[in-house]
């Protein structure tokens, strides 16, 4: 049987996180923990009118329990390991943000939004290789891969990362319109859909020219000759798109019509993902690495240099200046040569 409606409301907040332009991704996230959520109050016959504080320390002792159960489609449940702080504070936060849409459009909450407080976080330490290994990394796709297109397509992503500190989704969704003319900084629609610039070193800038370059002609090459003009070309709109699709682009284009799924292909986030593992292996890097250690290194190593945290904090799109100085923290060499250049019985 369907679980009964718990959430008064809950597609209209769905609705509205949809016309306030916000990603597909994230309003999914909000949707299933907002169900975990509802199913949790069904599951204990907790009216919402009655929600208390105390009901919000019950939902997260349920998430921290060792037998907790998984809601899935169609009712079925299975077992899970205890959640992660981290995992936790993105539930509730979710229920915060519900929360406060009922109280904006004059609607009964049971609780104020601040009155649901976040788990206290552990100290949260990312391992940063040395500078001159992830420059190692960042260049190894052109000598990794066997295709020359793929090969600077995944160096280009790597570098703008690293110089930029876009976050995987940002790179991946890039879109060729949010490039400045110049080439010199990008237009983000990050978390929220709330925009910042980020700006390219010039060493990015050049492999950007050299792989849009690069791009233009293999989606030309791709296409049959009437279409092999710019009016066409720019209709595909991701920066970084699938070397596969184009490979079979001619045969599944028909009349005079270019299939949307095509205008909109581009990299996912796992395929990336995938591919920095890889070149970690072969590189033989002893750590991981992923593209969040990427951008992890683009903050530390701006810190390290003296950038203002506040600086910091809009190049990264975060919220809170708290996020930033959690996020950017010295590695454990600067912080050494630190102490001993500059402690006052250092002699």
């Amino acid at each position: 049987m369907p679980i009964a409606q718990k959430l008064p409301l809950l597609e209209d907040f769905l609705l509205f996180l949809t016309t306030s332009n916000y990603s597909k991704a994230t309003i999914r996230n909000y949707e299933r923990d907002l169900l975990i959520f509802e199913k949790f109050l069904n599951d204990n016959d907790f009216e919402f009118n009655s929600i208390t504080k105390k009901t919000i320390i019950i939902y997260q002792a349920d998430l921290l329990a060792e037998d907790r159960q998984v809601f899935k489609a169609k009712s079925q449940h299975q077992k899970a390991k205890p959640l992660e702080p981290k995992t936790i504070n993105r539930m509730l936060t979710s229920i915060r943000s519900y929360f406060v849409y009922l109280i904006d459009n004059e609607h009964p909450c049971p609780l104020l939004p601040q009155q649901i407080k976040l788990m206290k976080l552990g100290k949260y330490k990312l391992h940063l290789p040395e500078l001159e290994t992830l420059i190692q990394f960042i260049e190894s796709p052109k000598q990794l891969e066997s295709n020359a297109f793929i090969g600077i397509r995944n160096q280009t992503i790597l570098e703008l990362i690293f110089a930029s500190g876009m976050r995987i989704s940002e790179v991946t969704h890039l879109t060729i319109d949010q490039i400045h003319k110049d080439d010199s900084k990008i237009l983000i629609r990050g978390k929220g859909n709330k925009q910042r610039f980020v700006y390219l070193t010039p060493r990015a800038h050049s492999i950007l020219d050299e792989y849009l370059t690069q791009r233009y002609e293999i989606i030309k090459q791709s296409l049959p000759s009437q279409y092999q003009t710019g009016e066409y070309i720019q209709q595909f709109k991701y920066v970084f798109i699938t070397k596969k699709t184009f490979d079979t682009l001619a045969e599944q284009i028909q009349e005079q019509t270019l299939p949307s799924s095509l205008l909109n292909s581009h990299i996912s986030e796992n395929y990336l993902q995938s591919k920095i593992k890889s070149y970690r292996l072969l590189l033989n890097i002893p750590y991981p690495i992923s593209a969040h250690t990427l951008r992890h290194g683009f903050a530390t190593y701006l810190a390290e240099s003296g950038a203002n945290p506040a600086a910091i904090k809009v190049l990264l799109g975060h919220e809170s200046l708290e996020t930033t100085t959690k996020y950017v923290h010295a590695s454990d060499t600067f912080a050494e040569e630190t102490h001993e250049n500059f402690h006052p019985l250092k002699k």
